[in-house]
């Protein structure tokens, strides 16, 4: 069962977060304040994302260098302190628990969905896994061996510049909402 939870979730969290974002949008009652301190948490999950995707080689090797040595999962800790943001921008306690719900009923199973598949790919990944913890970074790495590089051009393959522009059309969103609402 709970491995066909997470094939379902897998599959439904891209769609449903274009429900959430919609539902979110809704609910939403910015202010100009809100706004500026959702920042704080929007800005620095889109570059722990930035930063994650310049490391990682899907399904080539495990990456363990970069934010990867600190966290496991600097993808989903990105986007976790992006939605967190957006939260702090909306000004609406539905929105947190929204979030919530969807992060422990849809990432955590997809997380260990993943670290099943990496575990039977990777011969060093629960060493890995014991040395750095699966969301909430450790302060220093957990994992020694070659530094790796950030890499542009695998930034662009992930296409994670698209996280970018959709922080910056639900600005807009919310930015328009805080304009008409008034």
């Amino acid at each position: 069962m709970k491995t066909d939870w997470s094939r379902i979730a897998r599959r439904i969290r891209v769609p449903l977060g274009f429900i959430f974002a919609a539902v979110f949008l809704w609910l939403a009652q910015p202010s100009p304040a809100s706004i500026a301190w959702s920042l704080l948490l929007v800005l620095p999950g889109i570059a722990l994302r930035a930063y994650a995707s310049g490391y990682v080689k899907k399904n080539r090797e495990l990456t363990v260098t970069g934010p990867y040595a600190h966290t496991r999962n600097p993808l989903y800790l990105g986007s976790l302190s992006i939605a967190l943001g957006f939260a702090v921008a909306a000004r609406n306690l539905w929105v947190l628990a929204g979030i919530a719900i969807l992060f422990f009923a849809i990432y955590l199973p997809v997380i260990r969905s993943e670290e099943e598949f990496l575990r039977g790919m990777f011969h060093g990944f629960d060493e890995y896994c014991a040395r750095v913890p699966r969301l909430f970074p450790r302060l220093t790495p957990g994992m020694r061996g070659e530094a790796g590089k950030f890499s542009a051009t695998l930034y662009r393959r992930h296409r994670e510049y698209n996280a970018l522009m959709g922080a910056g059309a639900l600005y807009a969103a919310l930015i328009l909402r805080l304009y008409f609402r008034r």
